[in-house]
């Protein structure tokens, strides 16, 4: 097999949560691009079906659906409406999730358990449901978009840091269950430039985190669909249960103090 076609993803039906901004937006089409079908999930449906209407002008399949993924009927009833409509899941990507800065003295242990089944719990039972499918199909592949605060030490994130932390070492773990069929691999972004990210971030701020990023810029969306097409792919056949920073070589939060 020739290097470019390890890169090929024809044939494959894949579920992204968050994937109607962002980074989910960004994968759906790194995904279409090079031959999936798409199953795309988030709570505001024409956000999805704006991304599906590029996914099919690539020329390839895609479903809509509104999927609170923090409920779990519906993330239930997400995975069984994929499998009917597409007839096979192979790949699926947990990107949905996200937490602010937080005071640990003041966010409520109830809070703090939401955001670990908004990071983590969702994305534990969604493994659980596709996997079966996976199986069936004799392929599989899970990615986990974790975060760059899963392994900084800083201030103000214990909440956020504490869930990615977790995500990130039970991508690890999956790894070891699910082998060989099924890989499970996660991305760990630093600061990605989307456009929610680009409209409330002061320039100077922006400025800072640049300096401090040894890449001498922030990231964008592609960087990390790119990363998610690799690990998506053949290419990366061999490759499971590991952590792809993608930062800007960053070693530390370059989020300001």
């Amino acid at each position: 097999m020739s290097i470019i076609k390890r890169f090929d993803l024809t044939g494959s039906v894949a579920v992204i949560t968050g994937g109607g901004r962002g980074i989910g937006r960004g994968i759906a089409l790194a995904y279409a691009e090079a031959g999936a079908d798409v199953v795309l999930a988030a709570r505001t449906l024409a956000d999805v079906e704006a991304v599906a209407e590029e996914v099919r002008s690539l020329g390839r399949r895609a479903l809509a659906i509104a999927c609170d993924v923090t409920v779990d009927e519906q993330r239930s009833a997400l995975i069984e409406q994929a499998r009917e409509d597409m007839g096979a899941i192979t790949h699926l990507v947990n990107n949905a999730g996200g937490a602010g800065p937080n005071d640990p003295l003041t966010l409520s242990v109830e809070r703090f358990e939401e955001i670990l089944r908004f990071n983590v719990s969702s994305a534990y039972h969604l493994c659980q449901l596709c996997v079966p499918h996976m199986r069936a199909a004799g392929t599989g592949n899970i990615i986990n978009i974790t975060s760059g605060a899963a392994r900084y030490a800083q201030t103000q994130f214990s909440a956020y840091g504490t869930a990615k932390a977790a995500l990130s070492h039970m991508t690890r773990l999956l790894a070891q269950d699910f082998a060989p069929v099924v890989r499970v691999n996660a991305i760990a972004p630093g600061p990605i430039l989307t456009d929610a990210l680009n409209r409330v971030l002061p320039v100077a701020m922006r400025d800072g985190m640049i300096k401090a990023t040894p890449m001498q810029s922030l990231g964008e969306v592609e960087d990390i669909a790119a990363a998610a097409l690799y690990l998506a792919s053949p290419a990366s056949r061999w490759v499971t249960g590991k952590i792809l920073e993608v930062d800007g070589g960053a070693e530390s939060s370059v989020w300001p103090g």
